[in-house]
């Protein structure tokens, strides 16, 4: 099967990426994540065990969050590692 590619950047205010954030926790609830833009399309099926990456950097004004998803399909459960986010 070929590699299937989906990019999409821009610049949103934090209520967009709010949105956004909400219809991906959507999506792995469902276990389906169709991601569209610009006439691209994916379609993803999270779901056992996923590989998590979280990584942040700040350097003088400029901040940077990325969070990283993976994974494989029929992978099985196992306990993991807990991360916390404080807000506030």
């Amino acid at each position: 099967m070929p590699e299937e590619k989906f990019v999409f950047e821009s610049i949103q205010d934090t209520q967009s990426i709010k949105v956004f954030l909400e219809s991906l926790i959507q999506g792995f609830e469902n276990e389906k994540v169709t991601l569209a833009a610009h006439g691209d399309k994916i379609d993803l099926a999270p779901n056992g065990l996923l590989e998590f990456s979280v990584k942040a950097r700040k350097a003088g004004n400029s901040s940077k969050l990325t969070i990283k998803i993976g994974w494989k399909e029929n992978r099985h459960k196992t306990e993991g590692s807990t991360l916390s986010v404080t807000t506030g």
